[in-house]
C-alpha cells in the first residue's frame, strides 16, 4: 500500500468508527484488518494515536471553524480533519502534504465545498501551532 491508500484507510477507518461507540473502536479495526487488510504499521499506529489524542484533535478542529460545532460537521469532513490534524500535530507531517492530502480526500469523498473548508480550518491549525515555519 502506499503512503496516500494508507492515509485513505485510515480515514475510512475514522468514518466507520463514527458510526459507532468509542468502545467499539478497536472492533472497528480488528475487522478491517481481516476484511480489508487494513493492518500496515502506519494504519494501526495511526489509529491509536488519533484514538488517545481524540479530545485535543477534535478541540484544535472546533476552535479553528469558525464557531461551528463538531456535530454540524459531516462525518466525513471530521474524519478527514482528524487524520490531517493527527499528521500535522502529532506525527509531524509536513504542513503542505498533510493539507494538500486531506483536500484530496474531501474532493474524492465529500460535497463540492467541503476541499476548501478543510483547507481552511487545516491552515488555521497550522498558522495557530505554527506548524508552517518548523523546519523538517
Amino acid at each position: 500500500m502506499t503512503r496516500r491508500e494508507e492515509r485513505e484507510a485510515l480515514f475510512a477507518l475514522l468514518f466507520e468508527m463514527s458510526f459507532s461507540e468509542l468502545t467499539a473502536a478497536e472492533d472497528v479495526l480488528a475487522i478491517e484488518k481481516e476484511e480489508r487488510s487494513y493492518d500496515t504499521e502506519y494504519i494501526v499506529n495511526s489509529y491509536h494515536g488519533i484514538l488517545s489524542s481524540l479530545t485535543d484533535i477534535d478541540g484544535l478542529i472546533e476552535k479553528s471553524s469558525n464557531g461551528w460545532k463538531l456535530s454540524r460537521l459531516s462525518k466525513v469532513t471530521h474524519a478527514i480533519l482528524r487524520v490531517a490534524v493527527y499528521e500535522m500535530v502529532f506525527n509531524n507531517l509536513p504542513v503542505t502534504i498533510a493539507i494538500n492530502e486531506a483536500v484530496e480526500l474531501a474532493k474524492k469523498y465529500d460535497h463540492e465545498k467541503a476541499p476548501a473548508f478543510v483547507n481552511g480550518i487545516l491552515n488555521r491549525i497550522a498558522d495557530e501551532k505554527q506548524l508552517k515555519d518548523k523546519k523538517k
